[in-house]
Formats: structure tokens, C-alpha cells, sequence
């Protein structure tokens, strides 16, 4: 697509996906990047993730294997950003205390273990050698999954922001896009010339919607559909603690009884643990202080050195969650020059789509992995 010729690309929504696409384009010759937020960093679903990296649940094996392939890439990723982004690559350990969830936990590991991910059924003595302060009581099963880490997504974000901007790129907060313009492109094709904003017109050549659970809103400025799911979730914070975990990155403990959800936790670089509940699908409204004791007194119940620790509500974030679960990343056909970034998992995927984004948009590639993702299986544009 691009041969020497400068284009402009406009990315809508500065979150851990939108950066990461921003930064990528950033690195080739001949593009001048802008990035448009519409409040500040970090207030989005980014802002409130758990930022778990990892493929543990993920299905069909085509999605388990994109996030995969990303999660090798966070490596690589982290080391040319060069910035403490907060990645820690420890490991993931779970267990079970019923017979029914030791089941369930030993076929999830065969699973994984036949679509080559590092995961392994461990003893309840390794687990005490891994996690010496960890109390898990009854072990009827356990496993690490050695290649999970976590990141600290605001962390990630200005740094790829921040490099960018080294770059040459532009980002403008609080700059909501209010409208688009349309005119003929190649082949009379229909194109966004311009997008509005409460202070003035940005010309593009390309533009990249990435604004989280904003994205249908501003695909539908385009008559282009892409239907989500509401997806609510809470996860708590504390004061700083002593370093809680000695070698995993993430625990996932189970239930206490039957009327309380499992919980898991990390902990960040400043010492403040980040602890939720259920699967990362979950839907969870309740952000009360009440609700976040709750899940701290859960978390002591199996890590009694965090004692001291308050627990912090956190305003329930909604997570970017297309209808089908999967991704949409792809240019529109219809809209050639419009680009769908949207997905949950962005944490997760965020290197990848910004390496493969930028081939599509800078160097003309149809990358044949996304083919499954492409935005018009929702329909064409209206």
C-alpha cells in the first residue's frame, strides 16, 4: 500500500490496543501518526483489566493460538520499548478443592498440554515450594502454566506512546471523534476523508477504530456494523503490600464454599494487588466497599500475609466484548480505508494486532491468520 508515499494514519482510542498500533506505525518510514482520546489514559477497559497475559480458556484452537503467538511476542515487545511496562513472566498457578473442579482442571491441562502450551499438573508440594506464604488448604489438583505473565497496561501505554511521539507521532487527549466526512477513493471506492472533533477537522488517509466498547458508536458513524455484548467487571485494588508471591506471576484459588466464586490475584510493581473474581468472561457490577473487603477477605484466606492490606473499590469498568467473542480486526470493504481494531483480550493480543495492523495498513498485506476476524462477517456497511 505504501511505496514512498506519505500517509497519514488517524487511530481513534489510546488504550493498551490503540497504543500498541500507534507505536508499530510509528517505527516505518513514510507514515505520520496521530492518536485521538476522547478523555485521559487509562480511564477505558485498559484501565481496569487484570491484565493477565495468557491463552488458559481460550477457544476455538485458532483463537488459542493467536494469543499464543502473542504472548511469545510480549517479550520482543517489551524488550524494544524499553520502558518498565511491569511484565512479569512467572507463571500462572491454579487448584482445586473439589472433586468436581479437580476433573475439570486435570482435562483442561490435557487439552492444552495436546495444543503444546507449557502447562503441567504439579503436586501440592511444588505448589508449597513455589509459593511458600500461600496456604491452599485442600489440593485435589493443581497446575502452573509456565509462559503466563501479567503487564501493567498504563504502564504499557505510555511507553508506546511515548516512543511514538519520539517518532514523530501526535496525541491528542481529550478529543472526542464527533463525525466523519466521506469521499471517492481509488476505484470510487467510499472513504473517510476527515474525522471531526470538537476542535477541528483531522485529514487521514487511514483511519483505525481502537476505542474500546466506543468502537460500535464509531463504526456506526460509517453505517459499518460491529455488534458487541455488555460486558461488566470489578476488579479490586489495595494499599501497597510487602511482595506477596515468590515466583508465579498469577493465582487463581478456588471457591471457599459454595456461595463465593473463586478469585485471583497479582500483584503490581508498586506493591498494590489487583484481585477479581471468576473467570475474566464474568459479568460483575458490584464495586461497593463492601464487595471489595469481601474479595480481600478471600484472598487472606489463602495468603495471610496480606493482612494489613485495605481494599480500594474500583468503579466497575465494561470490557470491549464482540458478540461472538472473537475479535474484529481488519479494513472494511466497503469503507476501504477503515480499519477495526476491536476486541477483549487486548492485553493479551496487543503486540500481535500492532505488528500484524501495521503490515495490513502500511505494506498492503492481507495477513491470513485474522481471516477469521474480518469485520464483514457482521455484514457490509449500510
Amino acid at each position: 500500500m505504501n511505496s514512498g508515499r506519505k500517509i497519514h494514519v488517524v487511530i481513534v482510542g489510546a488504550g493498551i490496543v490503540g497504543a500498541s498500533i500507534a507505536y508499530c506505525l510509528s517505527r516505518r518510514e513514510n507514515v505520520n501518526v496521530t492518536v485521538l482520546e476522547k478523555s485521559e489514559l487509562g480511564l477505558g477497559a485498559s484501565g481496569h483489566s487484570f491484565a493477565w497475559l495468557n491463552s488458559f480458556g481460550k477457544n476455538p484452537v485458532r483463537y488459542h493460538n493467536l494469543n499464543c503467538r502473542s504472548m511469545d511476542i510480549w517479550h520482543r515487545f517489551a524488550h524494544a520499548l524499553d520502558r518498565d511496562i511491569g511484565f512479569h513472566c512467572g507463571g500462572q498457578l491454579r487448584w482445586e478443592n473439589t472433586d468436581e473442579g479437580a476433573g475439570a482442571l486435570r482435562r483442561r491441562v490435557d487439552l492444552l498440554q495436546e495444543r503444546g502450551y507449557a502447562c503441567r499438573l504439579i503436586t501440592a508440594e511444588e505448589m508449597r515450594e513455589l509459593e511458600p506464604g500461600l496456604l491452599p488448604g485442600t489440593v485435589k489438583s493443581a497446575s502452573l502454566s509456565q509462559a503466563d505473565g501479567c503487564v501493567e497496561p498504563l504502564k504499557v501505554i505510555e511507553a508506546c506512546l511515548e516512543r511514538a511521539c519520539e517518532s514523530g507521532a501526535a496525541v491528542h487527549m481529550r478529543t472526542p471523534v464527533t463525525g466523519m466526512s466521506f469521499g471517492d477513493g481509488a476505484n470510487s471506492s467510499r472513504q473517510v476523508k476527515a474525522l471531526s472533533t470538537p476542535h477541528d477537522e483531522v485529514g487521514c488517509n487511514v483511519v483505525v477504530l481502537a476505542g474500546g466498547i466506543h468502537t460500535t458508536q464509531l463504526a456506526a458513524m460509517a453505517g459499518v456494523p460491529v455488534p458487541q455484548q455488555e460486558s461488566p467487571g470489578v476488579v479490586v485494588r489495595t494499599t501497597p503490600c510487602q511482595p506477596v508471591l515468590s515466583s508465579v506471576s498469577v493465582i487463581h484459588a478456588p471457591r471457599i464454599d459454595v456461595d463465593r466464586q473463586d478469585v485471583h490475584l497479582r500483584q503490581a510493581s508498586d506493591g498494590t494487588l489487583l484481585i477479581g473474581q471468576g473467570s475474566q468472561e464474568s459479568l460483575n457490577r458490584d464495586d461497593s466497599q463492601e464487595h471489595a473487603d469481601e474479595l480481600l477477605d478471600r484472598a487472606r484466606h489463602y495468603l495471610p500475609s496480606i493482612s494489613d492490606a485495605a481494599a480500594i473499590p474500583v468503579p466497575v469498568g465494561y470490557r470491549p466484548m464482540p458478540v461472538d467473542g472473537l475479535p474484529v480486526l481488519g479494513f472494511v470493504p466497503s469503507v476501504p480505508n477503515l480499519y477495526i481494531a476491536f476486541m477483549h483480550s487486548g492485553v493479551t493480543l496487543a503486540p500481535l494486532v500492532g505488528e500484524l495492523a501495521t503490515q495490513e495498513i502500511v505494506d498492503g498485506a492481507r495477513v491470513k491468520i485474522l481471516n477469521p476476524y474480518r469485520p464483514e462477517r457482521f455484514g457490509q456497511a449500510v
